[in-house]
């Protein structure tokens, strides 16, 4: 088996002629799409990059077979798909000229060829907003992680509702602008600091610091390049630390985002991801046809995806990876908060499938 899969795998690389070769490479790489970058940026026009991957299908046989000792163990695996592998190589200025499954049924492997592609851009100011209630051991962490970029920046802390010293923490940092939220939620904390912010690009980024400050780069560079219009951060390609999710919430937003893409017509593997970043003259058309969805998500997320749908901004998903907290406890009710992606599928579903 593994000669033949070996020997089909030269045959493919003959047949195709590439100047690069991945070959199953991307399973390992902690950052893939930062080494897409890395050769990009060596690549001539003529450049061609074959990249093969296992088909996630045989995740669970060959897991299965590295326990018996039928094949070597390994470390943890990235299991990318296919969309997965095209959406990392549009975000690095990658184009795909062809996508194909081979070997064996279901096929073992896919593999893709791309090209290098160039965009035009230019710099924007932009405001980055940080909603924050019971954080008060991560204000000064967020504030030195965050990487300069863009034509100015402005970072916006917007504290609701803490019982923690969140609000003393946040008035001790110099730079920053800070307002209390009189509402309730984050979805009210990210409106208040969007209407106060003066930059081009919004961002949000959440203070719990289970997303890397530095990963706003990836959102920016992809803004500015015009690969999307509406950016939304994806946790579900990476593998997570252990305690970052758990295993029915993963499964919950996997389901979710199925359904999601299919109502909405736009690919979106995680809904809930807090990390998203729209121009704000995009943000103001949203606010201008909320009255059309209502008042009805306290979190904001939904109503900045369904505003960005009705508009018809082209979406694109940054996969980052997910980490554990460090501090505090999460403010996400698994039941409570299952019950209301419910609730978004099927007002989605009234007002995009049937309206």
């Amino acid at each position: 088996m593994r000669e033949y899969y070996h020997k089909e795998l030269n045959k493919l690389v003959s047949f195709v002629k590439p100047d690069i070769v991945w070959k199953n490479s991307i399973c390992d790489m902690d950052d893939v799409q930062v080494e897409l970058k890395r050769i990009r940026r060596l690549s001539k026009q003529k450049t061609r990059l074959l990249i093969t991957y296992y088909n996630q299908i045989w995740e669970p046989v060959l897991n299965f077979a590295s326990f018996l000792g039928f094949r070597k163990k390994v470390g943890i695996q990235n299991w990318l798909d296919e969309n997965d592998i095209n959406n990392l190589c549009e975000l690095s200025n990658w184009e795909i000229i062809t996508s194909q499954k081979r070997f064996l049924f279901p096929p073992l492997i896919g593999w893709v060829v791309a090209r290098p592609i160039n965009y035009k851009q230019r710099n924007y100011s932009v405001s980055i907003i940080i909603p924050a209630r019971n954080e008060a051991g991560n204000i000064k962490k967020i504030l030195k992680k965050i990487p300069k970029f863009g034509r100015s920046q402005e970072i916006i802390f917007v504290e609701g509702n803490s019982t923690d010293d969140t609000w003393e923490e946040i008035k001790k940092l110099k730079g920053v602008k800070c307002f209390k939220q009189k509402g309730k939620g984050k979805g009210d904390a990210v409106r208040l600091g969007f209407s106060k912010a003066t930059g081009e690009i919004l961002m949000i980024l959440d203070a719990d610091m289970t997303v890397d400050p530095k990963e706003l780069t990836k959102f920016y560079d992809a803004i500015i390049t015009g690969k999307g219009e509406f950016i939304n951060g994806c946790r579900l390609v990476y593998p997570m630390e252990k305690q970052a999710m758990q295993t029915l919430n993963r499964l919950g937003n996997m389901l979710f985002g199925w359904l999601f893409t299919w109502i909405l017509g736009q690919r979106f593997k995680d809904t809930l991801c807090g990390t998203k970043v729209l121009f704000k003259e995009d943000y103001k058309n949203i606010v201008k046809n909320r009255k059309f969805f209502g008042n009805f998500d306290p979190f904001g997320d939904f109503d900045l995806i369904f505003g960005a749908i009705k508009l018809n901004l082209k979406v694109v998903e940054i996969p980052i990876r997910y980490k554990e907290r460090t501090y505090g406890t999460t403010n996400i009710s698994r039941f409570k908060h299952g019950l209301l992606l419910a609730k978004m599928t099927l007002i989605a579903f009234v007002k995009f499938k049937i309206w």
